[in-house]
């Protein structure tokens, strides 16, 4: 430390002891902006010319605002969507957004959608919007399926987050189909919900269909044989595992954006 003496005709240079002023407090981002910077990352995949499956839910929301606003601004041109829901149909409409369907574009070039959650091996539960069959069928048709997710979305195993895994069944004798899905994964603890609305009235879908939310205690174990053994229950239409469909996993964090491709 360097010393000045009182009264001395010399003194040293003394050391600059004030500290930098404080740093602003890191803030921490919500779930939604987190939804919004996967999303716009997400879309930097799109390019003009390309047809593209439009996803469904809050996540994918954020996507399909950003394709319009990029065809606005004319960065993107000659675009053409393929929606999975009613409601990303009014959406990509108000948007001016081009849409199509399946019967005039039986391949498409990418989709992007959100997941409610996502396993290690990238396989994904959707369908807690509401729209997991209409969802299935488009991305099971795209050279490119972009998963866009918070890291709130990432589990363990598929059922992890201890949430609902979707199946649609048709409403005759729902009670009866409730029964037989609970019951096949009995040993996993499962519990078979209708899904309902605020009023109490069963929760229909697009294609005027139920759905029976499932809840597991326990891991249930080879993915593809439970999702075969469900279809294969009459009155099961689909359920919402989309097992080795995604592509290209997008993950917002704290600590930024990561990407990766499925090996």
């Amino acid at each position: 430390m360097a010393l000045a003496f009182f009264g001395s005709k010399t003194t040293t240079a003394s050391t600059n002891t004030t500290a930098p002023p404080p740093s602003p407090p890191h803030r921490i981002l919500t779930q939604d902006e987190l939804k919004k910077i996967a999303a716009y990352k997400a879309v930097e995949f799109v390019e003009s010319g390309m047809v593209l499956g439009l996803g469904t839910g809050s996540t994918a929301k954020h996507a399909i605002d950003r394709i319009g606003e990029l065809l606005h601004q004319g960065k993107l041109t000659n675009i053409i969507g393929v929606p999975t829901s009613t409601k990303t149909h009014e959406q990509a409409l108000s948007l001016g957004i081009p849409l199509s369907d399946l019967e005039t574009h039986p391949v498409l070039d990418l989709a992007i959608d959100g997941a409610d959650e996502v396993d290690p091996d990238m396989n994904l539960v959707k369908g807690r919007g509401g729209s997991l069959l209409r969802e299935k069928m488009i991305e099971a048709c795209c050279k490119q399926f972009v998963v866009i997710v918070d890291e709130s979305k990432l589990v363990e195993y598929v059922g992890g987050s201890g949430l609902a895994l979707p199946v649609e069944i048709v409403p005759f004798c729902w009670r009866f189909t409730a029964k037989k899905l609970e019951a096949m994964f009995e040993n996993a603890g499962c519990v078979a919900k209708l899904r309902v609305l605020e009023n109490g009235e069963a929760y229909v879908t697009d294609n005027r269909n139920y759905i029976i939310d499932l809840y597991f205690k326990k891991d249930i174990g080879d993915l593809r044989a439970a999702g075969d053994a469900m279809v294969r229950l009459a009155g099961v239409v689909e359920h919402g595992m989309f097992i080795d469909m995604a592509t290209t996993l997008i993950v917002a964090g704290e600590l930024g954006v990561t990407v990766r491709n499925k090996s």
